[in-house]
């Protein structure tokens, strides 16, 4: 069944939710909310509530120190990604994480490369890695997006892509880079596909604006996408989705 999937998204050491689309190198992106609370916090909220397989995602960089606060305020209860390779991701892993989280590394450039994808399977252990295919819609259908959503890389998301990067990962996350932070609705088409093609858990995430969206998501999916809301939740500022309707959804769904 579809579960709630909460996140740490962290910039300049703060945590915050900002419009994805508009990282970059050069520029300031567009923030929606910057906490006065710490990463601990939230960390020890979701352990107190009961959620697992929260993200913690670093957003550029400054952000370790403050992902690794919220790793040991839950250990082994949320995952953790951005930057994230084979020679950094142990230090993740023995600080509290589950997974980590990868995406750029697996690139050269915009290429996909299928023996660091390997490297890094055999470096963490498959089960304590997510594969981010977080993307952009092209005239492809959807392309996976690097370096902060910036660069649109060769690997289309389609069904042979899913099947052969699940032989190395536990999961997969997958934002919806063009509607991440804008509550304006999920992609939905990437949801229906996501449940029928992915062979392994996955969960998705951008453009979720309220309660209604997680039961959505379950509909749509046949209870196999897990969804994070960001942006409109409560407690980073939002007015369309309490946290505790969250809270109450996973219960139900647990039964």
């Amino acid at each position: 069944m579809t579960k709630f999937r909460p996140c740490i998204d962290i910039h300049q050491g703060k945590v915050k939710q900002i419009v994805g689309g508009t990282l970059s190198d050069s520029e300031t992106p567009l923030t929606h909310f910057t906490s006065e609370h710490s990463p601990a916090y939230y960390a020890e909220l979701y352990q107190k509530d009961g959620l697992r397989g929260g993200h913690v995602i670093m957003l550029g960089k400054g952000c370790e120190a403050a992902a690794k606060e919220a790793l040991a305020a839950y250990p082994n209860g949320l995952q953790v990604g951005g930057g994230i390779n084979p020679t950094n991701a142990q230090t993740f892993l023995d600080a509290g994480a589950s997974h980590v989280i990868v995406t750029s590394w697996i690139f050269d450039g915009a290429i996909l490369n299928f023996e660091k994808v390997k490297i890094l399977s055999e470096a963490v252990g498959k089960n304590h890695l997510v594969l981010d295919l977080s993307c952009r819609r092209t005239h492809s259908g959807w392309n996976v997006a690097t370096n902060r959503w910036q660069t649109i890389t060769d690997a289309v998301v389609d069904e042979n892509l899913l099947q052969k990067l699940a032989a190395f990962c536990d999961e997969f996350l997958v934002h919806a880079a063009d509607v991440e932070g804008l509550e304006r609705g999920m992609d939905e088409e990437l949801v229906r596909f996501l449940a029928e093609k992915s062979p392994i858990p996955v969960t998705y995430a951008g453009g979720a604006k309220s309660i209604d969206d997680l039961i959505h998501c379950n509909a749509i999916s046949n209870g196999k996408v897990d969804l994070t809301i960001g942006s409109s939740l409560d407690i980073f500022g939002g007015t369309g989705t309490r946290y505790a309707e969250c809270v109450e959804f996973n219960k139900r769904q647990n039964g």
